[in-house]
């Protein structure tokens, strides 16, 4: 199984799960949904998301997506991008990102909880 994260705002998730379809801010604009690996996940919401609060990180099962997943270079790295809706049920996982007095993200402790659960000596 090979998990890949995304970042979105409580209130889209909620009314994806209503659907069972989830299109994100930018599937419509850009033509894709922007995800990131585990190591990818801090930075992407460091430089976008900075104090922003209402923030969810969905783990998903790439495997269980039925949209396109491509890995294409940004930044000078391969993130996965997703060309197409997410279906709801590839997401394993939901948990509240908020960042910390300073605006900044850390990883959630539910997160690398479950993390050290299923992948014991994981590199966070």
């Amino acid at each position: 199984m090979s998990i890949i994260f995304h970042i979105t705002r409580s209130q889209q998730w909620e009314q994806a799960k209503q659907v069972q379809s989830y299109r994100g801010d930018t599937l419509d604009s850009e033509g894709f949904i922007h995800c990131s690996t585990l190591p990818q996940v801090l930075k992407s919401a460091n430089k976008f998301f900075v104090g922003q609060t209402g923030l969810l990180l969905l783990s998903i099962d790439s495997e269980k997506v039925q949209a396109e997943i491509k890995y294409e270079l940004a930044a000078g790295e391969n993130y996965p991008h997703i060309y197409g809706p997410l279906n709801v049920d590839a997401v394993l996982k939901v948990v509240e990102f908020e960042p910390g007095a300073d605006g900044k993200f850390g990883l959630p402790a539910e997160l690398i909880a479950s993390i050290n659960e299923h992948s014991p000596g994981a590199v966070l």
